[in-house]
């Protein structure tokens, strides 16, 4: 079952690598690479993620879709 969510299109509005995000959240680029194919992640991986786009934890909604 696919999770949608939006670290692509966000990720590429900013002009941003999977490298680079990965940086961010100190996470691996192939953790990065699983998410965007919509594959479940962890709670921390998200909040991680949602930091590293420049975001606040009230807005995981416009990142993940639940």
């Amino acid at each position: 079952m696919k999770h949608p969510n939006n670290v692509r299109r966000i990720r590429e509005e900013r002009l941003m690598s999977k490298m680079e995000l990965a940086r961010l959240a100190g996470i691996s680029a192939a953790t990065i690479e699983r998410i965007e194919r919509g594959e479940l992640c962890r709670m921390e991986t998200k909040r991680k993620i949602i930091y590293a786009l420049g975001y606040t934890l009230a807005d995981k909604d416009k990142i993940f879709i639940d």
